[in-house]
């Protein structure tokens, strides 16, 4: 099997509503879907979600990097993955979240000439995933209503994004708390939004309202910082925008930087680099979250076969789609009454983009 064409389409997905955090504010999914042709006719589906503040990538140069990505990648066998993840690493680096967009329709490919689906390939079990669904920066007010209708969703957590006015974010967590009762755990994501110092005072102030874990509270680039604050709160601390790859685990062990270290796709460059850096934190007695961007349910499928393969992935943060006021998927994972995203099982990621939704996105085509 070799790949014969490549089709990029720049994907413009509309959001219910502006979703904020403390560095940007998203009004519509800037996304890129891949379609990868092979000459035995298979297609191998593949998406990028670029939060360019968080990645260093837009929508333009993921549709940039991808044309040369494809020029690289036409005429390779698809199936020796390893092999074609460091071709493109080893050719543009940085670009993890063009990178993972091919690396996905690749392992669709792979899967798909397997006859089974992507979780089975991997080693995996099919098993639904408790997922989060997050609540963006707002009011005290009205983060605390969102939060309620959350959790009568059925969502089984609920986490917060702060990392703007610290008093503000305080009476924020308190009053979602409060509206929520003592049950559901509560996640918070400052998203760097922090120093070290404001950091550690706002948890300490918040070591009362039963947090789960912190996500990065400082900037990616602080490892001494994030250390600093995990040994100054009751809190467990999880890093995300420290953690790229399977060196960054590394370095983030060594320092004892954090408790939890969140993987997503569209920062490891795919599956392969997230499965080394889980394997790395494992090692180190540091368990796993699967988050995302705001992908649609394309680019959440494949998580979902990671995370079912990576027995060390033990929280989840899959709620992206559910942000969108339209779904352009077909197949994929499923949203459960409970809260939960169960992969398919149809062979390779069992999702692909309608047609018509297509007909609406500007093309590039590599031959």
């Amino acid at each position: 099997m070799k790949i014969r064409s490549i089709t990029l389409y720049r994907a413009d997905i509309r959001m219910k509503e502006p979703f904020r955090i403390a560095t940007m504010t998203v009004d519509v999914a800037q996304c890129v879907y891949v379609a990868v042709l092979t000459d035995d006719g298979r297609v191998g589906w593949g998406e990028a979600n670029p939060y360019w503040r968080i990645v260093g990538e837009t929508q333009n140069t993921v549709l940039a990097a991808g044309a040369d990505l494809a020029r690289l990648l036409i005429g390779s066998d698809p199936t020796r993955i390893h092999a074609c993840h460091r071709t493109m690493a080893g050719f543009l680096a940085g670009n993890t979240t063009a990178r993972s967009m091919f690396e996905m329709a690749l392992w669709d490919l792979l899967a798909q000439s397997c006859g089974a689906p992507l979780w089975k390939v991997l080693g995996g079990t099919r098993a639904p995933i408790p997922t989060d669904r997050t609540v963006g920066i707002d009011t005290p007010e009205n983060m605390a209503r969102a939060a309620v209708g959350y959790r009568d969703r059925g969502f089984p957590a609920v986490k917060l994004k702060i990392g703007r006015d610290p008093a503000t974010d305080v009476r924020a967590v308190r009053a979602v708390r409060a509206a929520v009762g003592p049950d559901i755990p509560l996640r918070i994501d400052a998203n760097q939004g922090f120093d070290a110092t404001t950091a550690a005072r706002v948890l300490r102030e918040l070591e009362s309202t039963d947090i789960q874990y912190c996500e990065q509270p400082v900037p990616a680039a602080d490892v001494d910082g994030l250390a600093f604050v995990r040994s100054r709160t009751r809190i467990p601390i999880m890093a995300d925008e420290a953690v790229f790859t399977a060196v960054d685990a590394s370095r983030l062990a060594k320092s004892g930087a954090c408790d939890y270290m969140n993987l997503k796709l569209s920062k490891t460059g795919g599956i392969a680099e997230a499965l080394r850096a889980s394997a790395v934190a494992e090692a180190a007695g540091i368990r796993c979250a699967i988050g995302c961007m705001t992908e649609s349910r394309l680019g959440l499928t494949a998580a979902a076969h990671f995370a079912n393969a990576c027995g060390n992935v033990v929280f989840a943060d899959l709620d992206g789609a559910d942000f969108h006021a339209e779904d352009p998927v077909v197949g994929g994972i499923t949203y459960g009454n409970d809260g939960t995203v169960l992969a398919p099982e149809s062979p390779g990621l069992g999702a692909h983009i309608h047609p018509d939704f297509l007909a609406r996105c500007a093309t590039t085509v590599i031959e």
